[in-house]
């Protein structure tokens, strides 16, 4: 059996503290900048830990709402949106400046990543905001979005991204987390659907279809409560299909 290489990204630097544990695990992440949770200090500490692992780091930017944790769509002037955006994108930017560390990736979170599926004025909107950043940056954005359609027509570099822990509808939109089969949090489960993925370049839905997907990167999200133990299992089973995680 051929051996496979595969990227594991996991949102990090969200006030769980698990991050000492889960990066060693993955090889890229996504540092939370300021718009749901993080500050100057929690991006400076999870970009060094991710310095001492070899892991890619990525800008985690979000609606400006900490009080819903980015995950509720947001009714918000177009201008303050993009200048939140590119404030947040800068900020860790900066700090990654002075570690001497490069900013591999870009990656909306939450409500903001699914309204990119979808939605066009938004996608202009964030495709402007990280334009500075299009010739040295890749954006993670799913297959089939709206946003990553718009990316490829700008020049924007992209890695497909699907989630190995959360649920899928017929249309590869993501099941909402207010209904509760929405992420998968058995490590049974996600390993069955990241196998599919890979090797199939398929997805199982709600409602027992398989549907095509290309994905380049695998998200697992690190607010899970078991996480870690997700991942440490996953660093177990996989070799035994001949698939590594790409460090």
């Amino acid at each position: 059996m051929e051996k496979r290489y595969i990227d594991i990204n996991c949102d990090v630097g969200e006030g769980i503290g698990n991050e000492a544990g889960i990066l060693p695990l993955v090889s890229s992440c996504n540092i939370a900048c300021g718009g749901h949770t993080g500050d100057s200090t929690s991006m400076a500490s999870t970009a060094k830990l991710a310095k001492e692992y070899g892991v890619h780091i990525g800008a985690h930017p979000s609606y400006p709402d900490p009080g819903n944790f980015g995950r509720i769509s947001m009714v918000i002037d177009s201008h303050a949106l993009m200048e939140s955006i590119r404030q947040q994108i800068k900020t860790l930017k900066r700090i990654l400046d002075e570690e001497h560390l490069v900013m591999h990736h870009i990656k909306p979170h939450g409500a903001l990543y699914n309204d990119l599926v979808r939605d066009h004025e938004l996608s202009d909107l964030f495709l402007n905001a990280i334009e500075n950043y299009k010739d040295s940056v890749f954006l993670y954005a799913p297959f089939g979005s709206i946003i990553a359609q718009k990316a490829i027509e700008k020049g924007v570099k992209i890695k497909f991204e699907a989630f190995a822990d959360r649920t899928y509808n017929p249309d590869l939109g993501l099941v909402s987390r207010r209904l509760p089969n929405a992420v998968l949090k058995e490590p049974q489960a996600v390993l069955d659907q990241l196998l599919t993925m890979v090797l199939k370049g398929k997805v199982m839905t709600v409602d027992g279809s398989e549907v095509p997907l290309q994905a380049d990167t695998f998200c697992l999200h690190g607010d899970t409560p078991n996480a870690l133990q997700i991942l440490m299992y996953l660093s177990e089973e996989l070799p035994k299909q001949q698939i590594y995680i790409k460090k």
